[in-house]
């Protein structure tokens, strides 16, 4: 019903209650309200609109009076209310009051006034200033932003990172995190106060769009370190470790010690700063820089609150990434020094290897010469970060180096191995359950490969780990058909199977890590680069490198290469024996004549004649045929003998009473190295002997 419907003897006269209806409702309103004419121009205002109500504002735009950010929006919203589109309802809405300084928030709300036959006669918009609200409401985002960004990341620069992305430009126009810059290292940071010297890093600094000028100090680009100025808000909060809220004026007293900040804030607008230090249980991680810039309102003391409570977030995240981080530079310092230092020289096969340093340290590989020129290739593995890793890696390769030097097939090599890992996964299942390691799981993986120049083939097994990639001298690549054993700390109990593979001179071997063949597409990758023949080893090993996704590269990864090649005709002699009384004396005539074509000293030639001597004469004895003698020339001179039993000598050391069994004894003496493999034909005895300075192939 309207007023002007009022019933007869109802009261007062319907055009008084419409007046003392309006008067009411305007000076008793919780809101501020205003009426506008079609024009949009105010006619009247309650006293809850800051100042708007005097005289001076009658007759102004709705724009002109509020100064709105977005001036045309604003109004073209009004115009559709007063088309007859609708009322709005609690509209956001950005711009200043005459009588506040800064930047206020509104909350719009338009109706249309109508007269008789539905004509437009204005508006009345209710306006709230909820500037305090959306503050705090943006307080508790930017907050809630750093709870969910910061931490989950253990690298300090990203962890800087992400609390700078959730403070600008929500809370913050420009922001500068600072970190003390022994931390980025993963040294222990310092008690406070922080010395006045100690020079800090920009580990991260960002910019809302709004902000004009370069980055927030240029003068202090990211990656660069500086040592406070003295007599700053900066030097004084690592001194006293408190934050500070501090405008910055024309008038602000500390210009001179900071020129660089001066030149800074000039460029970007800057007139409100908070200072706060990054500090955990006493210690002193580095310093935070907010501040905001132009049109945008002031810090104050709520904001000075929420800075701390977010540095300390934020310094809680980055000591976890400084732990992890020196934990990591530990474990990578010990996985280094348990790798080969330096490329080893090979009788006939050229090797290279790739590490990739990442959180993955437990990833190793390993040439290892064998009797009669033949190479053992190694890459294998321990799951997991950290020094239990590499350590755990250390313990498998020295088991690996002791069991190749014992000239096992590939197969039993990793038998034996896997014997070593259980008793290593029941030593740690045993620990105490307040053990760290208590629990925790083993995983490991290797291929153990041997390459023999003189047949010119390759046996690999291997245990949870990819087979080798094999390319021709043609640039064809295939991998080795190779059946997978389990892994080295598995329950399963299968056994290992070989697989020999023939190869022509000049073929590439490539054994992975786990990580390098993940999925179809990284050994796709690798396989492109392994088929581009002519380069190097080392170019190889770049190019299969520059190939990788950049996750393969940070968790950690090894690669082995190896080139086959044949032992030269000149630096190798066989003879086939017969099985006669007078063969040690025949021997001993051949290797002498051999060895001085060679022109090794005589020395030399003595004692490999009668190391010769003594081989030669026990195969005779004990041994049966076929028997055959060669001798290898490389960096130390290698002896063989070759007969058709299984049968192994055995080391004794002889009574003075005793006729014999001083041979192997004499043999020992005389040679650096000396053993017996086993093969499908018989067994082959062996010794190494070291060269005179000057001497054999190098």
């Amino acid at each position: 019903m309207s007023y002007a419907e009022t019933p007869a003897g109802s009261g007062a006269p319907p055009g008084g209650l419409d007046d003392a209806l309006l008067e009411t409702l305007f000076a008793q309103s919780a809101v501020g309200l205003l009426v506008l004419d079609p024009q949009l121009r105010l006619v009247r205002a309650n006293s809850l609109v800051e100042g708007v109500g005097t005289e001076q504002y009658i007759g102004l735009r709705f724009t002109e009076v509020f100064r709105l950010d977005d001036p045309q929006g604003s109004e073209q919203l009004l115009k559709r209310v007063l088309a007859g589109e609708g009322p709005v309802r609690e509209h956001l809405v950005r711009g200043r009051l005459r009588r506040i300084p800064g930047d206020r928030i509104f909350l719009v709300s338009a109706y249309r006034l109508e007269g008789p036959g539905g004509t437009a006669l204005g508006l009345l918009s209710a306006v709230v200033d909820v500037t305090e609200r959306e503050r705090a409401r943006a307080r508790e985002t930017a907050l809630a932003a750093v709870r969910d960004a910061v931490g989950g990341s253990l690298d300090v620069a990203t962890t800087c990172r992400a609390f700078i992305d959730a403070l600008v430009p929500g809370f913050a126009d420009l922001a500068v995190v600072e970190v003390v810059d022994e931390i980025l290292r993963g040294a222990d940071p310092p008690v406070g106060p922080l010395p006045p010297d100690t020079p800090l890093r920009c580990a991260a600094a960002g910019r809302g769009d709004s902000v004009r000028g370069d980055e927030p100090g240029r003068t202090r680009p990211v990656g660069g370190t500086r040592r406070l100025p003295p007599r700053t808000p900066y030097a004084l909060t690592v001194a006293d470790l408190r934050p500070r809220l501090v405008p910055l004026t024309a008038d602000t007293p500390w210009p001179d010690p900071d020129p660089e900040g001066i030149h800074a804030r000039a460029e970007t607008g800057a007139h409100s700063l908070i200072v706060v230090p990054l500090t955990l249980r006493g210690a002193v991680l580095g310093l935070v820089s907010l501040y905001r810039c132009g049109a945008a309102e002031p810090f104050d003391e709520e904001d000075v609150s929420l800075a701390g409570t977010a540095a300390t977030r934020a310094a809680l995240a980055i000591d976890n990434a400084r732990r992890f981080e020196r934990e990591h530079v530990i474990a990578s310092t010990v996985q280094r020094r348990l790798l080969p230092q330096a490329e080893r020289h090979q009788a006939a096969v050229e090797t290279a290897h790739v590490l990739l340093p990442g959180r993955d340290s437990g990833c190793w590989f390993d040439t290892i010469a064998l009797s009669g020129a033949r190479t053992a290739l190694v890459v294998g593995g321990v799951a997991g970060e950290g020094l239990q890793s590499a350590i755990a890696m250390g313990q498998l390769r020295t088991v690996v180096q002791a069991l190749a030097g014992l000239d096992l097939e590939p197969e039993e090599v990793l038998a034996r191995l896997k014997e070593t890992a259980d008793r290593l996964a029941h030593e740690r299942a045993a620990l105490p359950p307040s053990d760290s390691l208590h629990g925790e799981e083993l995983r490991a993986g290797c291929v153990y490969g041997v390459y023999d120049p003189f047949t010119l083939t390759c046996t690999v097994a291997r245990a949870g780990y990819p087979a080798p990639l094999i390319a021709g001298p043609d640039g064809e690549v295939v991998p080795l058909d190779l059946p997978e054993g389990p892994g080295l700390f598995a329950a399963d109990g299968a056994l290992f199977a070989p697989a020999t593979v023939t190869l022509e001179e000049g073929s590439l071997l490539a054994f992975c890590t786990a990580e390098l063949l993940a999925d179809e597409h990284a050994g796709e990758r690798i396989t492109r680069s392994l088929a581009r023949p002519g380069r190097s080893l080392r170019q190889l090993g770049d190019d299969i490198v520059y190939a990788l996704p950049d996750d393969t590269r940070s968790a950690g990864a090894a690669l082995l290469l190896a080139r086959t090649g044949t032992v030269s005709e000149h630096l190798v002699a066989t003879w086939d024996l017969a099985q006669e009384r007078t063969t040690p004396a025949t021997a001993r005539m051949l290797v002498r004549d051999r060895l001085q074509g060679w022109g090794l000293d005589e020395n030399t030639v003595d004692s490999t004649e009668l190391i010769v001597s003594e081989l030669v004469t026990n195969a005779v004895r004990y041994g049966t045929p076929p028997l055959r003698l060669r001798l290898l020339l490389d960096t130390s001179l290698t002896c063989e003998v070759h007969d058709g039993s299984t049968a192994s000598p055995h080391l004794r050391h002889a009574r003075t009473v005793d006729e014999g069994g001083r041979g192997l004894f004499i043999v020992s003496r005389l040679a650096a190295h000396w053993g017996a493999r086993h093969g499908p034909d018989g067994k082959v005895l062996w010794t190494e002997q070291d060269l005179p300075e000057g001497s054999g192939t190098h």
